[in-house]
């Protein structure tokens, strides 16, 4: 058989495979306009964001990073970025585009974030905001949203979450959080085919949003807010992307985000027990239910990424740059089980004895 156990695209559900082979409507109509009234609201529910509102981009998650920076932010802000992988610093190449000052928390591979780390960026200068990607997708680090959020309500912070991997996965809770902004898409756990992002304002990051001019016609937040009034998007939406959408949002909502969220923990506890018992390991830092970075010390992951596709089916995660060959992720979320964990263990195994 053939198995994602990719971080995104993920493997899917039969109930969205089957909305996709459908033809894809017209959607300039009232038919449509309720599937998005209907995705809008359950997504609310979901984020616990009851009194915010939902921005939904065709586009990919940076495209939706880039948007939330421009409606959100100005070059009269200073930001706090936490950099630890490729995707926290991410937010710093936008922050440098368009210009917006901001000081970057480095956090080294295998090093912990720490309240101190920020506390030492915060006693040089006035800061107006926070970005953090939670679960940092390139090392699988699983920052603190609790001593982030205090970090921000003592400092009186914006509060921007990229949550694109740790929905569903970890606690993502607005109102708990005091979160002003929530960055998500579509191919992680919502486990939908990419090109839609969803961007979760707060009722504070609202009033942020009316008064800035955002400098872009196609992501401008106030001209998506005012469509989804009437229940569409400015320009042409992902329209089979957002039917999928409605169909899992409405599971996800019968089956409710604390069981999703075990069920996560569970698979991903259950993995790592036996990625010591085969003989390997991944990093100490506190870990996202999402991912397993796993260590090979004899550095032939990238041989073994190759096997598993070869002999398998099983698509893992690559790692690049400096971990190509001592690492490769394996992605918890999606439609995954404890039984499929264990098929790619014993794959694992199975390569790497036939690698001795």
């Amino acid at each position: 058989m053939s198995h994602l156990f990719t971080i995104g695209p993920v493997e899917m559900y039969p109930e969205t495979l089957e909305i996709g082979g459908k033809q894809v409507p017209y959607f300039r109509n009232d038919e449509f306009s309720n599937v998005v009234f209907s995705v809008n609201e359950g997504l609310k529910r979901l984020l616990f964001n009851e009194d915010g509102e939902i921005v939904l981009l065709t586009s990919s998650g940076t495209g939706a990073m880039e948007a939330t920076i421009m409606n959100c932010f100005t070059k009269e802000d200073n930001l706090i970025v936490i950099d630890g992988g490729s995707f926290g610093h991410r937010f710093t190449q936008i922050c440098d585009v368009h210009e917006i000052p901001y000081e970057a928390v480095n956090v080294a591979f295998g090093e912990t974030l720490t309240r101190e780390m920020i506390e030492e960026k915060l006693g040089n200068d006035k800061f107006t905001g926070l970005l953090v990607n939670l679960d940092e997708t390139s090392n699988g680090q699983l920052y603190d949203i609790k001593m982030l959020s205090d970090v921000c309500k003592e400092n009186d912070l914006i509060f921007v979450v990229d949550a694109i991997s740790a929905f569903l996965a970890d606690e993502v809770n607005m109102d708990k959080y005091a979160i002003d902004a929530v960055i998500l898409s579509s191919q992680k756990a919502l486990s939908l085919a990419p090109g839609l992002s969803i961007v979760a304002l707060s009722e504070r990051m609202l009033k942020r949003v009316e008064v800035i001019d955002s400098k872009s016609i196609y992501f401008d937040f106030k001209d998506h807010l005012k469509n989804a009034e009437r229940g569409q998007t400015p320009f042409t939406p992902a329209v089979r992307i957002i039917i999928e959408l409605e169909d899992m949002v409405k599971r996800l909502e019968e089956k409710g985000v604390d069981n999703i969220i075990k069920e996560t923990n569970e698979i991903a506890t259950y993995f790592r027990k036996r990625v010591k018992e085969i003989g390997l390991d991944y990093p100490s830092y506190p870990l996202s239910n999402a991912v397993t970075p796993i260590i090979f010390p004899d550095n032939n992951a990238d041989v073994v990424y190759k096997e598993l596709i070869k002999d398998y089916g099983f698509v893992v995660n690559p790692s690049g740059g400096d971990f190509a060959k001592s690492m490769f992720r394996v992605s918890h979320v999606g439609n995954q089980s404890i039984e499929c964990c264990e098929a790619l263990i014993r794959a694992i195994s199975e390569t790497l004895k036939k690698l001795e």
